[in-house]
């Protein structure tokens, strides 16, 4: 499993640069990112090289930050993979929460989910061939 960052931001102009700054700051690169907005507020959601260090840094700056696990899954970056790993969670019954990904290469692809039950998702996927990244390169 992945850990994720996620940042619990005002969603205002200058909020992400902040974010952002510090780490930059102490050399952190963000390897996968998404924000979700919920109108005055949104959730900054990141996959880092130094996942420890991104949560004390943004926490000692008085961001509210958590971390979650997550799944990264790499693929073929071709039509269907989605849909395969979606569709074998949703036959055993395992809720996504939300997803998000990227490509690399142009051959292969990371998508990373938040499941409901992250080891069981873990069993079905890896019976179905696919293979789990532990941290993003």
């Amino acid at each position: 499993m992945l850990k994720q960052v996620s940042v619990f931001v005002e969603n205002k102009p200058g909020r992400l640069a902040a974010v952002t700054e510090k780490l930059y700051n102490k050399g952190i690169n963000i390897r996968a990112f998404t924000i979700a907005e919920a109108g005055d507020f949104g959730i900054i959601r990141m996959v880092v090289d130094k996942t420890e260090e991104a949560y004390k840094i943004l926490k000692e700056s008085g961001f509210t930050v958590t971390l979650t696990d997550v799944l990264g899954i790499e693929v073929e970056d071709k039509p269907g993979e989605l849909y395969r790993i979606a569709k074998a969670l949703g036959d055993e019954g395992i809720n996504i929460e939300y997803v998000y990904a990227f490509t690399f290469g142009g051959k292969k692809a990371v998508i990373i989910f938040k499941v409901n039950k992250p080891e069981e998702a873990m069993k079905i996927l890896s019976s179905k061939g696919f293979k789990f990244k532990e941290k993003i390169e």
